[in-house]
Protein backbone atom coordinates (compact mmCIF):
# COMPACT_ATOMS: atom_id res chain seq x y z
CA UNK A 1 0.00 0.00 0.00
CA UNK A 2 2.52 2.33 1.23
CA UNK A 3 4.40 1.53 -1.95
CA UNK A 4 1.32 2.37 -4.51
CA UNK A 5 0.76 5.81 -2.39
CA UNK A 6 4.58 6.72 -3.24
CA UNK A 7 4.29 5.57 -6.28
CA UNK A 8 1.07 7.86 -6.92
CA UNK A 9 3.24 10.99 -5.18
CA UNK A 10 6.45 10.52 -7.67
CA UNK A 11 3.67 10.51 -10.51
CA UNK A 12 2.03 14.04 -9.47
CA UNK A 13 5.73 15.80 -8.46
CA UNK A 14 6.88 16.65 -11.89
CA UNK A 15 3.70 18.09 -12.71
CA UNK A 16 3.86 20.42 -9.39
CA UNK A 17 6.90 22.47 -10.98
CA UNK A 18 4.81 22.80 -14.21
CA UNK A 19 3.02 25.78 -15.19
CA UNK A 20 0.61 24.13 -17.56
CA UNK A 21 -0.36 20.89 -19.27
CA UNK A 22 -1.85 21.18 -22.65
CA UNK A 23 -3.69 18.66 -24.45
CA UNK A 24 -2.90 18.13 -28.04
CA UNK A 25 -6.30 16.96 -29.18
CA UNK A 26 -8.85 19.01 -27.19
CA UNK A 27 -11.38 18.32 -29.96
CA UNK A 28 -10.71 14.43 -29.47
CA UNK A 29 -7.54 12.21 -30.24
CA UNK A 30 -7.25 10.98 -33.56
CA UNK A 31 -6.90 7.15 -34.58
CA UNK A 32 -8.70 6.21 -30.90
CA UNK A 33 -10.06 3.20 -30.86
CA UNK A 34 -13.47 2.54 -28.77
CA UNK A 35 -13.97 0.71 -25.98
CA UNK A 36 -10.04 -0.23 -25.48
CA UNK A 37 -10.62 -0.74 -22.04
CA UNK A 38 -7.03 0.78 -21.26
CA UNK A 39 -6.13 3.68 -18.46
CA UNK A 40 -2.85 5.54 -18.77
CA UNK A 41 -0.45 3.89 -16.03
CA UNK A 42 2.58 4.30 -14.16
CA UNK A 43 4.22 0.69 -15.29
CA UNK A 44 7.22 0.74 -13.52
CA UNK A 45 8.41 -2.12 -11.27
CA UNK A 46 11.18 -0.81 -10.03
CA UNK A 47 12.49 1.22 -7.21
CA UNK A 48 14.60 3.59 -9.29
CA UNK A 49 12.30 6.59 -8.91
CA UNK A 50 11.41 6.70 -12.89
CA UNK A 51 8.28 6.95 -13.84
CA UNK A 52 6.99 4.75 -16.36
CA UNK A 53 3.81 5.64 -18.85
CA UNK A 54 1.98 3.32 -20.90
CA UNK A 55 -1.45 3.19 -22.45
CA UNK A 56 -1.67 7.03 -23.63
CA UNK A 57 -4.87 7.96 -25.20
CA UNK A 58 -4.64 11.40 -24.06
CA UNK A 59 -1.23 13.15 -25.51
CA UNK A 60 0.14 16.36 -23.86
CA UNK A 61 2.53 19.07 -23.51
CA UNK A 62 4.06 19.75 -19.93
CA UNK A 63 5.23 22.95 -20.34
CA UNK A 64 7.84 24.67 -18.74
CA UNK A 65 8.88 28.36 -18.77
CA UNK A 66 11.99 30.06 -17.44
CA UNK A 67 12.36 33.46 -15.83
CA UNK A 68 11.70 35.93 -17.87
CA UNK A 69 14.86 37.83 -17.05
CA UNK A 70 16.83 34.37 -18.68
CA UNK A 71 14.68 34.15 -21.99
CA UNK A 72 16.61 33.55 -25.03
CA UNK A 73 13.43 33.04 -27.36
CA UNK A 74 14.01 29.56 -27.48
CA UNK A 75 12.08 26.15 -27.48
CA UNK A 76 12.32 22.65 -27.34
CA UNK A 77 10.07 19.59 -27.56
CA UNK A 78 11.23 17.18 -25.29
CA UNK A 79 10.54 12.97 -26.30
CA UNK A 80 11.45 11.02 -23.53
CA UNK A 81 12.34 7.16 -24.69
CA UNK A 82 11.19 3.71 -23.60
CA UNK A 83 11.80 1.83 -26.67
CA UNK A 84 8.71 2.62 -28.00
CA UNK A 85 6.51 0.65 -25.23
CA UNK A 86 7.50 2.72 -22.47
CA UNK A 87 8.09 6.86 -21.93
CA UNK A 88 10.38 7.47 -18.81
CA UNK A 89 8.79 10.41 -18.46
CA UNK A 90 10.60 11.87 -15.33
CA UNK A 91 14.27 10.88 -15.72
CA UNK A 92 14.02 11.73 -19.79
CA UNK A 93 11.37 14.63 -19.52
CA UNK A 94 10.43 16.43 -16.66
CA UNK A 95 13.56 16.61 -14.92
CA UNK A 96 15.11 17.55 -18.33
CA UNK A 97 12.65 20.33 -19.01
CA UNK A 98 13.61 22.11 -15.99
CA UNK A 99 17.39 22.13 -16.46
CA UNK A 100 16.07 24.07 -19.82
CA UNK A 101 14.13 26.26 -18.08
CA UNK A 102 17.10 27.33 -15.64
CA UNK A 103 18.79 28.49 -18.85
CA UNK A 104 16.09 30.48 -19.94
CA UNK A 105 14.66 27.47 -22.72
CA UNK A 106 11.62 27.10 -22.39
CA UNK A 107 10.67 23.58 -22.36
CA UNK A 108 7.77 21.23 -23.46
CA UNK A 109 7.70 17.29 -22.41
CA UNK A 110 5.90 15.64 -24.77
CA UNK A 111 3.88 12.77 -23.33
CA UNK A 112 3.65 11.18 -26.76
CA UNK A 113 1.43 7.51 -27.60
CA UNK A 114 3.09 4.85 -28.16
CA UNK A 115 2.67 2.44 -31.28
CA UNK A 116 0.04 0.22 -29.42
CA UNK A 117 -2.27 -1.56 -31.70
CA UNK A 118 -5.04 -2.25 -28.78
CA UNK A 119 -4.66 1.14 -28.77
CA UNK A 120 -4.87 3.21 -32.31
CA UNK A 121 -5.49 2.02 -35.84
CA UNK A 122 -2.64 3.03 -38.03
CA UNK A 123 -0.28 3.04 -34.70
CA UNK A 124 3.18 3.61 -36.30
CA UNK A 125 2.27 7.23 -37.10
CA UNK A 126 0.60 7.99 -33.75
CA UNK A 127 4.56 9.20 -32.47
CA UNK A 128 5.44 11.31 -35.03
CA UNK A 129 1.84 12.27 -35.63
CA UNK A 130 2.17 13.82 -31.78
CA UNK A 131 5.29 15.55 -32.79
CA UNK A 132 4.36 17.15 -35.70
CA UNK A 133 1.24 18.51 -34.01
CA UNK A 134 3.51 19.56 -30.93
CA UNK A 135 5.37 21.93 -33.13
CA UNK A 136 1.98 22.64 -34.98
CA UNK A 137 0.98 24.63 -31.68
CA UNK A 138 4.40 26.01 -30.48
CA UNK A 139 4.70 27.71 -33.67
CA UNK A 140 1.07 28.99 -33.35
CA UNK A 141 1.47 30.61 -29.77
CA UNK A 142 4.92 32.09 -30.09
CA UNK A 143 3.28 35.54 -28.81
CA UNK A 144 1.90 33.68 -25.65
CA UNK A 145 5.33 32.38 -25.13
CA UNK A 146 7.36 34.67 -25.91
CA UNK A 147 9.53 32.15 -28.54
CA UNK A 148 10.97 33.10 -31.63
CA UNK A 149 9.62 31.19 -34.59
CA UNK A 150 12.71 30.08 -36.02
CA UNK A 151 14.03 28.70 -32.81
CA UNK A 152 12.19 25.69 -31.96
CA UNK A 153 14.06 22.63 -31.74
CA UNK A 154 13.49 18.94 -30.33
CA UNK A 155 15.04 16.60 -28.53
CA UNK A 156 14.79 13.26 -27.64
CA UNK A 157 16.25 9.91 -25.69
CA UNK A 158 16.96 6.63 -27.36
CA UNK A 159 13.49 5.94 -29.03
CA UNK A 160 12.39 9.17 -28.05
CA UNK A 161 15.52 9.81 -30.06
CA UNK A 162 14.24 8.55 -33.13
CA UNK A 163 11.52 10.03 -33.02
CA UNK A 164 13.06 13.45 -32.72
CA UNK A 165 15.52 12.07 -35.99
CA UNK A 166 12.05 11.04 -37.83
CA UNK A 167 10.64 14.73 -37.20
CA UNK A 168 13.73 16.66 -38.52
CA UNK A 169 14.04 14.40 -41.68
CA UNK A 170 10.45 13.58 -42.38
CA UNK A 171 8.80 17.24 -42.21
CA UNK A 172 7.71 17.21 -45.75
CA UNK A 173 4.77 15.02 -44.96
CA UNK A 174 2.68 15.64 -42.19
CA UNK A 175 1.15 12.53 -41.28
CA UNK A 176 -2.25 11.54 -40.14
CA UNK A 177 -5.47 13.30 -39.67
CA UNK A 178 -4.93 17.29 -38.83
CA UNK A 179 -2.27 18.96 -41.24
CA UNK A 180 -2.14 22.70 -41.48
CA UNK A 181 0.30 23.75 -44.25
CA UNK A 182 0.81 27.59 -42.57
CA UNK A 183 2.58 26.41 -39.60
CA UNK A 184 5.61 24.39 -40.33
CA UNK A 185 6.66 21.33 -38.63
CA UNK A 186 9.97 21.10 -39.36
CA UNK A 187 12.44 22.03 -36.40
CA UNK A 188 14.93 24.24 -36.22
CA UNK A 189 17.59 22.04 -34.21
CA UNK A 190 17.89 19.04 -32.51
CA UNK A 191 19.14 17.37 -29.62
CA UNK A 192 19.83 13.60 -29.93
CA UNK A 193 20.76 11.85 -26.71
CA UNK A 194 21.86 7.90 -26.96
CA UNK A 195 19.45 7.93 -30.02
CA UNK A 196 17.77 5.04 -32.34
CA UNK A 197 18.31 6.40 -35.56
CA UNK A 198 18.31 3.16 -37.67
CA UNK A 199 15.96 -0.29 -37.75
CA UNK A 200 18.74 -2.03 -40.43
CA UNK A 201 19.98 -5.10 -39.14
CA UNK A 202 23.22 -4.33 -38.91
CA UNK A 203 22.61 -1.70 -36.06
CA UNK A 204 19.21 -0.48 -35.95
CA UNK A 205 17.47 -1.48 -32.65
CA UNK A 206 15.10 -4.36 -32.92
CA UNK A 207 13.10 -3.72 -30.08
CA UNK A 208 11.49 -0.28 -30.85
CA UNK A 209 11.46 -1.37 -34.72
CA UNK A 210 9.15 -4.49 -33.19
CA UNK A 211 7.41 -2.26 -31.42
CA UNK A 212 6.86 1.02 -34.39
CA UNK A 213 6.27 -1.53 -36.88
CA UNK A 214 5.67 -4.91 -35.86
CA UNK A 215 6.47 -8.00 -36.98
CA UNK A 216 5.49 -7.88 -40.53
CA UNK A 217 8.03 -5.43 -41.84
CA UNK A 218 8.90 -4.83 -45.63
CA UNK A 219 12.15 -3.33 -46.47
CA UNK A 220 10.44 -0.59 -47.47
CA UNK A 221 9.29 0.21 -44.19
CA UNK A 222 12.78 -0.56 -42.41
CA UNK A 223 14.05 1.86 -45.32
CA UNK A 224 11.02 4.85 -44.22
CA UNK A 225 12.16 4.62 -40.83
CA UNK A 226 16.38 4.41 -40.87
CA UNK A 227 16.71 8.45 -40.53
CA UNK A 228 19.99 8.15 -41.62
CA UNK A 229 18.70 7.43 -45.20
CA UNK A 230 16.66 10.78 -44.92
CA UNK A 231 18.94 13.30 -44.19
CA UNK A 232 19.13 15.99 -46.69
CA UNK A 233 21.01 19.74 -47.05
CA UNK A 234 17.61 20.92 -45.24
CA UNK A 235 17.98 18.50 -42.10
CA UNK A 236 18.02 20.92 -38.73
CA UNK A 237 21.36 21.12 -37.27
CA UNK A 238 21.86 18.39 -34.18
CA UNK A 239 24.11 18.41 -31.43
CA UNK A 240 24.37 13.66 -30.50
CA UNK A 241 25.87 11.96 -27.41
CA UNK A 242 26.13 8.60 -27.11
CA UNK A 243 28.34 5.90 -25.31
CA UNK A 244 30.61 3.71 -27.14
CA UNK A 245 29.22 0.90 -24.64
CA UNK A 246 25.56 1.64 -24.97
CA UNK A 247 23.75 -1.29 -26.35
CA UNK A 248 22.24 0.53 -28.50
CA UNK A 249 24.60 0.86 -30.82
CA UNK A 250 26.91 3.81 -31.54
CA UNK A 251 26.63 3.21 -34.86
CA UNK A 252 22.95 5.13 -34.94
CA UNK A 253 24.64 8.48 -34.10
CA UNK A 254 27.91 7.72 -36.37
CA UNK A 255 25.88 6.88 -39.34
CA UNK A 256 23.30 10.45 -38.80
CA UNK A 257 26.59 12.12 -38.20
CA UNK A 258 28.17 10.78 -41.27
CA UNK A 259 24.48 11.99 -43.12
CA UNK A 260 24.96 15.31 -41.69
CA UNK A 261 28.77 15.65 -42.99
CA UNK A 262 27.68 14.18 -46.64
CA UNK A 263 24.79 16.77 -46.92
CA UNK A 264 26.82 19.43 -45.33
CA UNK A 265 24.62 20.36 -42.46
CA UNK A 266 26.91 20.99 -38.86
CA UNK A 267 26.46 18.40 -36.25
CA UNK A 268 28.05 18.20 -32.99
CA UNK A 269 28.83 14.63 -31.68
CA UNK A 270 30.17 13.56 -28.24
CA UNK A 271 31.01 9.62 -27.84
CA UNK A 272 32.12 8.46 -24.55
CA UNK A 273 34.11 5.45 -24.10
CA UNK A 274 31.43 4.36 -20.81
CA UNK A 275 28.27 5.74 -19.77
CA UNK A 276 25.78 2.94 -21.46
CA UNK A 277 22.04 3.35 -22.03
CA UNK A 278 19.10 5.49 -20.07
CA UNK A 279 21.93 7.99 -17.99
CA UNK A 280 19.45 11.09 -18.75
CA UNK A 281 20.99 13.91 -17.11
CA UNK A 282 23.91 12.01 -15.95
CA UNK A 283 23.61 13.14 -12.60
CA UNK A 284 24.10 9.91 -10.78
CA UNK A 285 27.32 9.45 -13.68
CA UNK A 286 30.93 9.73 -12.80
CA UNK A 287 33.68 10.34 -15.29
CA UNK A 288 33.34 12.03 -18.81
CA UNK A 289 29.80 11.53 -19.84
CA UNK A 290 28.34 13.14 -16.38
CA UNK A 291 29.77 16.42 -18.29
CA UNK A 292 27.58 15.76 -21.24
CA UNK A 293 24.97 18.78 -20.21
CA UNK A 294 28.02 21.36 -20.29
CA UNK A 295 28.63 20.58 -23.90
CA UNK A 296 25.39 21.03 -24.45
CA UNK A 297 25.34 24.79 -23.16
CA UNK A 298 28.65 25.08 -25.28
CA UNK A 299 26.67 24.42 -27.87
CA UNK A 300 23.13 26.15 -27.01
CA UNK A 301 24.99 29.07 -26.80
CA UNK A 302 27.14 28.92 -30.11
CA UNK A 303 23.64 28.49 -31.74
CA UNK A 304 22.68 31.61 -29.75
CA UNK A 305 19.51 29.62 -28.21
CA UNK A 306 20.77 30.17 -24.58
CA UNK A 307 22.03 33.78 -23.16
CA UNK A 308 25.79 33.67 -22.95
CA UNK A 309 25.49 35.50 -19.62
Amino acid sequence: MLKKLFLALLFISPMANAQKVIPLYPDGVPGLKDNHGLSEANVSDRDDGVIRLRNITNPTLTVFEPKASKRSGAAVIICPGGGYYILAFNKEGTDVAKWYAERGITAFVLKYRLPQEELFTEKSIRPLQDAQQALRYIRSHTDQYKIDKNKVGIMGFSAGGHLAATASTHYDEQVGEITDEKLSVKPDFSVLMYPVVSFNDKFGHSGSRQNLIGPDLTIKDIELYSNELHVSGDTPPAFLVHAFDDPVKVENSLAYVQAMKKNEVPAEFHMYAEGGHGFGLAVNKTGPVSSWPHRLEEWLKTRSLMKSH
